[in-house]
């Protein structure tokens, strides 16, 4: 089981995604962010922080990226709205241009990444603003 739950979207959702859309929103709030920025989402998953930015920021634009396949297809089933665009990359080698975003979030992912200073740096943001909810807590951003 625990290996499709790691490449299927629907399983991933059953298992982890409903209590990521969960924290997703109490990691917002504590960001207070202005309307009409671009959001990148690095480890997107299936979507649920994506759409949390979405329906509680008043993005421009937001892109989520994450290394599985079946999740990012998920996502794309699940989230529509035309300022979201969803890409199958790598936290290490985003697959986005320099300065093209302004706020770099990432829900449940980080931990996962081999390098996360090289995420950092390969980070297209025009700015240093970027949060994540610390693994230990769940719920409180921590900004970079």
């Amino acid at each position: 089981m625990a290996r499709e739950v790691w490449a299927d979207g629907a399983a991933y959702e059953a298992y982890v995604g409903r209590w990521s859309r969960l924290v997703a929103a109490d990691f917002l709030a504590g960001l207070d962010q202005p309307p009409g920025l671009r959001w990148l989402d690095v480890g997107c998953g299936t979507g649920a922080l994506t759409s949390t930015v979405l329906a509680r920021t008043e993005p421009a634009r937001v892109d989520g990226v994450d290394p599985s396949e079946g999740f990012v297809a998920h996502a794309r089933t699940r989230v529509d709205d035309p300022r979201v665009a969803f890409h199958v990359g790598d936290a290490r080698s985003l697959p986005l241009p320099d300065a093209t975003v302004d706020v770099v979030v990432s829900g449940l992912a980080l931990n996962f990444v081999p390098d996360p200073a090289r995420a950092w740096r390969s980070s297209p943001a025009s700015s240093l603003r970027a949060a994540w909810p610390p693994p230990t807590s769940g719920t409180t951003p921590r900004a970079w």
